[in-house]
């Protein structure tokens, strides 16, 4: 079963989405807007082992796909608003500052 794609969501529908994801980003594109959670694990694994097998496209595709929260599905179908999509979506892959140190 297909989850809703909420093209407009309600200040209330965001917020829900802020506390069950913690973050939420919007990618707006010229008059076109979607809604994007911050990848999980498992959205990277799938996008990783597709880029490694040399479909960049296809992982990018992956974390676009599995990260929508709602929009304008032209998004995710038009190859011109797809393609600055995908040239956005590695901006939600955020990594944290590590240190490691040999004991």
């Amino acid at each position: 079963m297909a989850k809703e794609n909420i093209t407009n969501p309600t200040p209330e529908q965001i917020e829900g989405w802020k506390e069950k994801y913690k973050t939420v980003h919007k990618l707006t594109i010229e008059d076109k807007t979607a809604y994007l959670r911050k990848p999980d694990r498992r959205t990277l694994s799938l996008a990783m082992t597709k880029i490694s097998k040399g479909d960049i496209m296809g992982g990018s595709e992956a974390i676009l796909e599995n990260c929508w929260l709602g929009g304008d599905t032209e998004i995710k179908t038009d190859d011109d608003l797809f393609m600055a999509a995908v040239g956005k979506v590695g901006d939600l892959i955020q990594v944290k500052e590590a240190e490691l140190e040999k004991l």
